[in-house]
């Protein structure tokens, strides 16, 4: 019986040690509003924390990220690489412990297909768009 209760002292420090550990951070949108806080592993690499965005994403905001590709997270003035953990793109000046980390959502506007954008230029030339730019518009 004191071996199951000394296991569970150990299991609870651990937990403590873990809960302790874990980072709280809330991720500000293009318009003020934010996601979370949640807390998460510093293990937890820039790729988990845009997927747990996109799922997060108020669906009423429009040009909302289709992928995790349309989106950049910002920390202490540096964009995060998806390869990296939290652990690694901590910034000793921002943290603070106990404290809410504030990240950045910038959000890649949607992009026009190919075929989208010649058409548009086409429509400028044939609605009389001055002359003077069609070559050089035609030939970059």
């Amino acid at each position: 019986m004191e071996q199951q209760q000394f296991g569970t002292g150990i299991k609870t420090l651990l937990e403590m040690a873990e809960t302790q550990e874990q980072l709280e951070i809330k991720f500000r949108l293009y318009d003020g509003s934010d996601i979370g806080p949640s807390k998460y592993s510093p293990a937890t690499s820039v790729a988990t924390l845009k997927e747990s965005i996109l799922a997060q994403w108020p669906k009423e905001k429009e040009n909302g990220p289709r992928t995790m590709n349309d989106l950049k997270l910002i920390n202490a003035g540096r964009i995060l690489e998806n390869n990296k953990t939290l652990g690694e793109c901590r910034s000793p000046i921002c943290d603070i412990p106990g404290g809410v980390t504030t990240m950045h959502v910038v959000v890649r506007p949607p992009s026009l297909e190919k075929g989208a954008a010649e058409m548009d230029l086409v429509k400028k030339i044939e609605s009389g768009w001055p002359r003077s730019r069609h070559k050089s518009v035609l030939h970059r």
